[in-house]
């Protein structure tokens, strides 16, 4: 991808919804449905083993540094002023209580995710619990059942498919992001078109991986608490999830799904991106950054933004918030969730803090 491109898809992306998306994906992906769905899809494409499998994109705001440097420091301002912005892990504190942890996890597959920074792997090996976003992750076949039994929620259920709802124009060009993906457009037509945004999302080395058997980070953190005969909670269902993504206009969701398809194999570059911010723990340039790469026109409808922004980040957080509190209180409990949940006034290190509880930055 060349510089120019890069600028000009702040033209090229009229609508809000993209960013929508992209942070959606950052921050509030329902784990389990992608497990689920990647390995039943991709499946249909030849797999290759995780370990041959790498993603090539580059970090846009090297690029940034470079052509446009006064762009960057408006990023770097606006991520100053958010609560919390920095750090990825964090020590939870009260007296009488042993120390329990918090690590906002990135819900991919790559390595460097996965080693996790440093004394976080030693806080879950040592903690009595371990909490996720939903422990639902490790159980595929009731993921499967789950799925079935809700088939409103990730279906659509009223005799159309999404031919009926999308122009000549729209309807090419999701059937062209879907065939470079691996998938037919007549095999996932009935779906609802935020499952098929998260496709059109991830990048194909990602979703490659996770169709090969990869774990995201979540889900090993999972995996190893199981293995140790820890107590594993979750803090949301799978259908809790689905819920709110579901709860959204079915507007502002294809509304995503056609300009997520825009963005093309630029999605590898965002997504390298917020890997690299995430590893570096600057969590709060996330969303500067997304900003920046597919701007709202100040025309836009900030409506659907807020809305997006109530029900699934700040409702999950006050659900996560609720959840955690009875095991904090018993202390030595490790908590492993998205980390666009932890900064911002109303993200979780605050809520915690309202709780009673001392949050401190470990690393990072």
């Amino acid at each position: 991808m060349n510089t120019h491109r890069l600028f000009s898809l702040r033209s090229a992306l009229p609508r809000p919804a993209a960013v929508d998306v992209l942070f959606w994906l950052a921050s509030a992906l329902p784990l389990l449905l992608l497990v689920v769905l990647v390995a039943t899809l991709v499946s249909m494409s030849p797999a290759r083993a995780a370990s041959e499998i790498t993603c090539n994109g580059r970090n846009l705001l090297t690029v940034m540094e470079k052509d446009n440097p006064a762009e960057l420091k408006k990023i770097r301002d606006e991520a100053a002023k958010v609560p919390n912005g920095t750090g990825i892990f964090w020590k939870i504190e009260k007296q009488g209580l042993a120390p329990s942890w918090l690590l906002g996890t990135m819900h991919v597959t790559d390595p460097r995710v996965l080693t996790m920074p440093p004394g976080a792997r030693e806080a879950a090996d040592a903690a009595d619990t371990v909490v996720i976003e939903s422990d639902e992750i490790l159980d595929e076949q009731k993921a499967s059942a789950t799925l079935l039994m809700h088939p409103e929620l990730t279906m659509f259920t009223d005799g159309t498919s999404i031919k009926d709802h999308l122009d000549a124009e729209d309807l090419t060009a999701l059937e062209k992001g879907l065939k470079e993906r691996g998938l037919a457009l007549g095999a996932v037509s009935k779906m609802k078109p935020w499952i098929l945004a998260s496709f059109v999302a991830l990048p194909a080395c990602e979703m490659s991986r996770k169709a090969g058997g990869a774990s995201f980070l979540d889900k090993q953190i999972a995996e190893n608490a199981v293995k140790a005969g820890k107590s594993l909670v979750g803090l949301e269902t799978m259908v809790e999830q689905l819920q709110a993504m579901a709860d959204l206009p079915v507007d502002f969701h294809f509304q995503a799904l056609i300009e997520t398809i825009a963005l093309g194999d630029t999605m590898e570059d965002v997504t390298e991106t917020m890997t690299e911010l995430y590893l570096s723990g600057e969590i709060g340039m996330t969303m500067p950054m997304l900003k920046a790469v597919a701007p709202m026109p100040k025309d836009g409808d900030e409506s659907a933004y807020a809305a997006f922004e109530d029900r699934i980040v700040r409702d999950r957080n006050l659900v996560m918030a609720k959840g955690s509190r009875p095991l904090l209180e018993k202390g030595n409990a490790f908590i492993a969730v998205g980390a666009l949940h932890l900064p911002g006034e109303e993200g979780l290190v605050e809520l915690f803090r309202k709780q009673g509880f001392t949050v401190t930055r470990a690393t990072n």
